[in-house]
């Protein structure tokens, strides 16, 4: 009972578990503060507190020729992020998860501008009140710049291993060879455009497009068997949420 007792206790004050932090580390702090960069970061949007009008956001779509970006983000994707922080602004978010199979038809109704089709589904239910129909489109994602830069010591080791002979050229050309050094960097472009459409009549009332760039890439080294290698705390996803975040901002102001 005693020992049972002191492991409860143990983890009452915090003592380390299976499920607990990892020990503090040189790597583990530097790691933390990778993924601390990469957080979502929220948006104070300006008009919040004022209730915004009933809104549907509709899948887009992704214009991209990047296997790598079509393949992570997906429209419906950026529609997601669409809701949460269009419901942020204060906007009265009809989410798509509860339009069932009717979502369909909405997109086939405005995606073709077909006000009949439009005027139909939104006679009765919920969807009476909607005053706006958003989607989001990813004009442009491109990897525009990849450098790469390195050192390796081998050439010089076995230049001075050679020159200096015996033991002392042996250790110093396997010192100078161990030393290794790497940095690869890419720069990515991704361009987003908003659309507004009236949900009565399907016209097009407003627009916008942003682009933003963002640099990926890491860092190593090693000399003598010990290496290190860190990575940008950057991702995509942070491009494309900041994307968003900025259209929704120009939308909370002019169109509540």
């Amino acid at each position: 009972m005693a020992v049972a007792s002191g492991a409860l206790g143990a983890c009452a004050t915090g003592g380390t578990t299976a499920s607990g932090p990892a020990p503090a580390t040189s790597a583990s702090s530097q790691a933390n503060a990778v993924a601390n960069a990469a957080l979502y970061q929220t948006v104070s949007y300006a008009n919040a507190a004022t209730k915004g009008p009933a809104i549907i956001i509709i899948p887009g779509e992704v214009k991209s020729n990047n296997a790598t970006f079509a393949q992570r983000y997906g429209a419906a994707n950026i529609a997601d992020y669409a809701e949460l922080e269009l419901t942020q602004a204060g906007f009265q978010v009809l989410e798509r998860t509860n339009l069932g199979s009717m979502l369909q038809e909405i997109e086939l109704a405005y995606n073709l501008g077909n006000p009949a089709k439009a005027e139909a589904l939104f006679k009765k239910g919920d969807l009476q009140s909607t005053r706006w129909i958003i989607r989001f489109d990813v004009l442009r994602a491109e990897k525009i710049a990849e450098v790469e830069k390195g050192f390796s010591g081998r050439p010089l080791g076995a230049i001075g291993g050679a020159l200096l002979g015996g033991r002392g050229g042996a250790a110093m050309g396997a010192g100078v060879g161990s030393v290794s050094t790497s940095q690869v960097a890419g720069v990515w472009i991704v361009g987003m455009r908003y659309k507004i459409i009236d949900a009565q009549t399907t016209r097009q009332v407003a627009q916008g497009y942003a682009e933003d760039k963002m640099e990926v890439g890491s860092t190593g080294t090693s000399v003598l068997g010990v290496s290190s290698r860190q990575t940008s705390g950057n991702t995509l996803d942070s491009l494309v949420i900041k994307l968003v975040q900025r259209h929704v901002a120009e939308i909370d102001q002019k169109y509540k």
